[in-house]
């Protein structure tokens, strides 16, 4: 019985899920901004309540890593790197586009499509977006990411052989997304997002491969170079900066 919490603060949506094997708690998913960092802590120890259950007692915690939101991004992590250390937990990072893929599984059956090859493309701000291919192989298992997530111009994807494209970049950039190659409206999904359950979907499959770290070698997935100086950087810059 897999026993995993699971948190994504990595867009503007906070979200919890806890799965207990066949028993799981109503997950936590809420449009919040900027107040994920008052909400965080408090769901998760509801979760834990309603479930009677003891955050020692799961088997890790799973983590969305991004790319995303940095401030969101960092929140997370920070906050699993606090509990799996105080409950000597291993970790499990999930990268964004991945677990949105996991949902694309879902939402694509309710439809009755099977894509083979479909693409998560969500927007990086800036006037770029992240994106990513996959292969859908069956419905038994969890897409495979084809290649590295990328950064890039909207024009600049590359929609060859894809036939589903889902995120937020879709209602951003809109025509700007298929200069060269275009999909029907039925292959389209803008109002996909990111949340624990599907961050929750890939971190069974890595923990059934044994893919779970240290909690020391946790770490953010930017992609873009950091446009945000930690305080200790700041310190670092200020100082080479004296006369």
């Amino acid at each position: 019985m897999t026993r995993l919490l699971a948190i994504d603060t990595s867009s503007a949506w906070c979200s919890v899920a806890l799965s207990l094997g066949d028993s799981a708690p109503e997950p936590r998913h809420e449009l919040v901004s900027a107040g994920a960092s008052q909400l965080l802590l408090p769901w998760i120890e509801d979760l834990l309540s309603q479930a009677n259950e003891r955050l020692s007692n799961l088997d890790a915690i799973a983590i969305g890593v991004g790319p995303g939101a940095f401030t969101g991004v960092r929140l997370g992590v920070a906050v699993v790197q606090g509990l799996a250390t105080s409950a000597n937990l291993p970790v499990l990072p999930v990268a964004s586009l991945d677990a949105i893929a996991a949902e694309v599984v879902k939402t694509t059956q309710y439809k009755n499509i099977t894509p083979k090859y479909f693409a998560i493309a969500i927007d990086a701000r800036m006037d770029e977006i992240y994106w990513a291919k996959y292969e859908q192989k069956d419905l038994q298992s969890l897409p495979k990411r084809i290649g590295e997530i990328h950064l890039s111009k909207p024009e600049e994807i590359d929609l060859r052989d894809i036939s589903y494209l889902a995120g937020s970049a879709i209602a951003v950039y809109g025509d700007r997304l298929f200069s060269e190659h275009s999909l029907s409206s039925s292959a389209l999904d803008s109002e996909i997002m990111i949340s624990a359950l599907g961050v929750m979907e890939v971190a069974k499959s890595m923990l059934q491969l044994g893919l779970q770290i240290n909690v020391h070698d946790l770490e953010p997935l930017y992609i873009r170079n950091k446009v945000a100086l930690t305080t200790e950087e700041r310190e670092v810059v200020f100082k080479k900066g004296r006369p």
